[in-house]
């Protein structure tokens, strides 16, 4: 079992830098040692944080009264057929590399997400048209209701827009290992995005070699601030604050009354779904706008940052509140944070 270090500053652990102590911290380094150190901190009627990469995690100046368990945990198993069962302590771009490098389509487009693979199911991870809803085959999880290890198939994950099951009922399952079902083939998955057809030079539905996927959702997302680099303060972020807005037709019209034109991708249940970005910029919050140490990135909208790395987390709520309640007022519209609060309510 892993020594419990005491009042561990979390800001290291999280791509924002944002964070106060673990009241506990231990880290886990294979399957049995993370459940063993969950079930006995439950037991204890201990509070429990399961951490992963904090690349989409905002935690409150206070820190964590309880046990904070570092996940790394590690392993990749390969069977025939393109299934590929992944421990969560893994790095998620770590692993897409390994897809397109070894063959193995589905995730391509995943390029460059921060982050480890355990995260991937409970967020819904997606981007540039993939998400992966559409590769994962089953979740393996210790429920910490049943205190069961059980594998959980793709379609009992409740799998939609950014959310899941385990999303919806946050704490009760820890991710232990992720099964993929990519494809064997050198090519991408339909290019489904149209930023990134436009990138490639090819229509949309159109496949590509899979290493030419990868090159061009990175650039993509280095271009946005979102591939994680020391040298670019525009990183020190937790990716997209806000996800895209789902409206009813209701709300959409209301919504085309406020801004006619504005852009939008209709969806098939007859719902919306609006450019959070272009909510944001429209309100009156470009690119830079700053409040204090923290900031818009001067890449991208949709990223709040921590550029200097000496802001506190009450600095970028401030920040996220302004922005939130701007884009309420001029549009009608309510933006919902991606990462997870810990600690800390938007």
């Amino acid at each position: 079992m892993s020594d419990r270090l005491a009042g561990v500053p979390l800001a290291p652990h999280t791509t924002l830098r944002l964070g106060g102590p673990a009241l506990a911290f231990a880290e886990a380094t294979s399957t049995e040692e993370l459940v063993e150190l969950v079930t006995g901190a439950d037991q204890a009627g201990e509070p429990v944080l399961v951490l992963g990469g904090g690349s989409n995690l905002v935690v409150g100046d206070d820190g964590f009264p309880g046990l904070v368990v570092k996940v790394a945990t590690l392993g990749v198993e390969v069977a025939p057929g393109g299934r590929v069962t992944v421990q969560a302590g893994e790095d998620w771009d770590a692993l897409v590399a390994r897809s397109v490098a070894e063959g193995w389509s589905g995730l391509e487009c995943l390029s460059g997400i921060p982050g480890l693979v355990g995260s991937t199911p409970i967020q819904n991870v997606g981007a540039y048209g993939q998400e992966v809803a559409q590769t994962v085959a089953s979740v393996r999880v210790f429920d910490r209701v049943t205190r069961e290890v059980a594998e959980l198939p793709a379609e009992e994950c409740g799998f939609a827009y950014r959310d899941s099951a385990f999303k919806k009922d946050p704490g009760r399952h820890v991710v232990l290992a992720v099964t993929y079902e990519l494809k064997n083939s050198e090519m991408s998955g339909q290019v489904a995005y149209q930023e990134l057809a436009n990138l490639l030079d090819v229509p949309l539905g159109s496949r590509v070699p899979l290493a030419e996927a990868r090159a061009a959702v990175l650039q993509l997302r280095r271009g946005k601030g979102m591939v994680l680099d020391p040298e670019d303060p525009d990183t020190i972020s937790a990716g997209s604050f806000f996800t895209n807005p789902i409206l009813t037709p209701r709300q959409a019209a209301e919504l085309a009354d406020r801004a006619p034109g504005h852009p939008k991708w209709e969806m098939s249940d007859q719902r919306v779904k609006v450019p959070a970005a272009w909510l944001i910029e429209h309100a009156g919050f470009p690119k830079g706008y700053a409040r204090g140490p923290v900031r818009i990135s001067t890449k991208h909208t949709l990223a709040l940052t921590n550029p200097t790395g000496t802001a506190s987390a009450a600095d970028l709520l401030a920040l996220a509140r302004e922005v939130r309640d701007g884009v309420a007022e001029a549009f009608g519209v309510t933006l919902v944070n991606e990462p997870v609060m810990v600690g800390v309510r938007l």
